[in-house]
């Protein structure tokens, strides 16, 4: 699960009505002549949509007739209007307290106080209209009975606001929006057949409707039907402006396993929204994922910083620090994630990880028997504690623990084999070539455990057994000159001088060139720290020292072409170029024959 669950139920909402009367003559305060062509003029700015006009009109009519609430009242709603939420809401309040009864006031506040979230400061006005309707006989409009449900659900009062959409609905049963508005509804309650029903209706209504692809998206999503990707896809390719769509379409598509497709939409609708925490959260675990951990950190940070208290997106920042061994910073982090949730086995088996890279192996066993008391019969914990009680030369408390995982899971390759060189460190050869030998059964590629065996062979003085499992690994390990070492030592047990001699001098070769290929790489560093300080002339020695060493090290042939283009000479260049490529493709061993 998410820690930042996309519940994106949101209404399309309704266009803040204008409702605008001139003074009744029957008013306790007549308006001065210049205040009432103010407020006639007003009007008919407002009537060709010029609000700039009529924001100036009833500013002069609140300036010369400061009593007269319809100024308050017309001036707040033009206010609201224009964007000027918070000054339009105070005329609007001063007009409502002038005259507690003017509905249009009441309308035009409970709308501005439903667009700015003031939800509970809405209900009580959009009850009195309500009320004021009922009695009436003349019901409120339909997007006004939208807005007084939105606010219900705001407050969680959902039964009472599904109610009030039906309402809506059925008075306006073509249109798109409020249909989707009750869908939304219905998928908050986690009504899903419903939920599905209201956005297909609103899709028949208006299949442009982006908004209700997501929630049918969504909905589908939610129950794990066919279709849910496509709908959302097609809400996408509707409003590809729209951050909240890009960024469930993105969440959907890596929680599908596509992180590759999603990090772009991630990007995109971090773009549109930078200030979007779940956006930030949902890129950073994509690209955590993907191996890209450092560019995953700042936005896990991000999430950090905006949700202090939430132990999911500590872990997972903790987790991306340790990936780039900055275990001294993830310590903090994963020590605030056990503490916000000591039941959660992930935060103390990623803390235990931290320590191990710190070489703080007491703490790092004290994390995983905490795990292990909250999942006693965890394979992996088990494992990861004898590794631990490994790295301590422990092995009195290691091999019951490695010997737990491997009979809670005998199907992993890793507890066998640690075991196998525990016993063989403890000169116990026969339970050592018993659990290596059922590692390699598991996994027969790991060249380590063949060149293990066949040592452990040799001590058992089991020979022929010891030389097939070291030609193996040397099959396994072409690079590695200990094979060859052990190889020579069993063929001279077996009398076969010339055949030891001949894996000794193939030994040496590879010791030789093991060693040229780490100064070579060392030349390179060193290389490629000058090229970057733009000392031209110093880094193309060094990248020739390299070659000196190794002239088949890919890295030095490419640094050396990088060196010499910058200093304008292509044709080298290129041709260091295509060497480097050419032994990337086909690494050159040593020839030991």
């Amino acid at each position: 699960m998410s820690a930042y669950p996309l519940k994106a139920w949101q209404f399309v909402g309704c266009i803040l009505a204008v409702f605008l009367f001139l003074p009744h003559p029957s008013q306790a305060q007549e308006p001065s002549q210049p205040a009432y062509a103010a407020y006639q003029a007003g009007v008919a700015a407002l009537s060709r949509n010029d609000f700039n006009t009529a924001l100036q009109e009833f500013e002069k009519v609140v300036r010369l007739s400061p009593s007269l609430e319809q100024g308050h009242s017309a001036l707040g709603t033009v206010l609201v209007r224009t964007g000027r939420t918070s000054e339009g809401i105070r005329e609007l309040q001063k007009a409502l307290a002038m005259n507690p009864n003017d509905g249009s006031t009441q309308l035009n506040l409970a709308l501005a106080y439903d667009q700015t979230g003031q939800f509970a400061k809405a209900l009580p006005l959009f009850a009195k209209l309500e009320a004021v309707s009922r009695t009436g006989k003349h019901p409120l409009p339909a997007t006004v009975v939208a807005a007084y449900a939105r606010s219900l659900a705001a407050t969680q009062q959902l039964s009472a606001a599904i109610a009030r959409m039906k309402e809506a609905v059925a008075e306006d049963p073509h249109n798109a929006e409020l249909q989707d508005d009750l869908g939304s509804l219905y998928a908050e309650h986690e009504d899903w057949p419903n939920a599905k029903q209201a956005f297909t209706t609103a899709l028949q209504a208006n299949p442009d409707l982006a908004t209700a692809h997501l929630h049918l998206g969504m909905t589908l999503w939610a129950q794990q039907q066919p279709g849910a990707l496509e709908e959302l896809t097609k809400a996408y390719q509707l409003a590809p402006e729209n951050a909240r769509i890009a960024l469930q379409l993105g969440q959907a598509l890596a929680s599908n396993g596509n992180d590759e497709q999603a990090i772009p939409l991630l990007q995109h609708a971090l773009e549109l929204d930078p200030k979007s925490t779940p956006a930030a959260y949902q890129l950073g675990l994509a690209l955590q994922r993907t191996g890209k951990a450092n560019d995953a950190i700042p936005l896990l940070q991000k999430a950090a910083e905006a949700d202090a208290a939430n132990a999911e997106v500590l872990i997972n920042l903790g987790l991306a620090l340790c990936q780039v061994q900055r275990a001294k910073e993830a310590v903090p982090v994963l020590q605030r994630a056990v503490s916000l949730a000591p039941g959660n086995i992930t935060a103390h088996q990623d803390l235990a990880a931290a320590y191990v890279q710190l070489n703080q192996l007491d703490d790092a066993v004290s994390q995983l028997r905490a795990a292990l008391k909250l999942s006693p019969n965890a394979p992996q914990l088990h494992y990861n504690l004898g590794l631990a009680f490994k790295m301590q030369d422990n092995a009195t408390d290691a091999i019951p623990e490695l010997a737990a995982a491997e009979k809670l899971d005998s199907s992993a390759p890793e507890p066998p084999y640690a075991l196998g060189l525990l016993y063989l460190q403890a000169g116990h050869y026969a339970d050592a070539a018993q659990e290596l030998n059922t590692s390699l059964k598991l996994q027969p590629e790991n060249g380590e455990a063949w060149a293990t065996l066949g040592s452990v062979y040799n001590h058992l003085d089991k020979l022929p057994e010891a030389a097939a499992a070291l030609q193996e690994a040397i099959r396994r390990l072409p690079q590695q000159p200990d094979p060859h070492l052990t190889l020579a030592a069993v063929l001279a047990k077996q009398n076969q001088p010339a055949e030891a001699t001949a894996e000794r001098k193939i030994a040496a070769d590879l010791m030789r060139a093991n060693m040229n290929r780490q100064r070579a790489e060392v030349a390179s560093n060193s290389g490629d720290s000058l090229l970057k300080s733009g000392k031209l002339e110093d880094a193309i020695v060094e990248f020739r020292n390299a070659l000196s060493y190794d002239p088949d090290y890919p890295r030095a042939h490419l640094g050396l072409a990088n060196a010499l283009q910058q200093q304008g000479n292509n044709i080298e260049a290129a041709a260091e170029r295509q060497k480097a490529e050419t032994l990337a493709k086909s690494p050159v061993l040593p020839d030991h024959h």
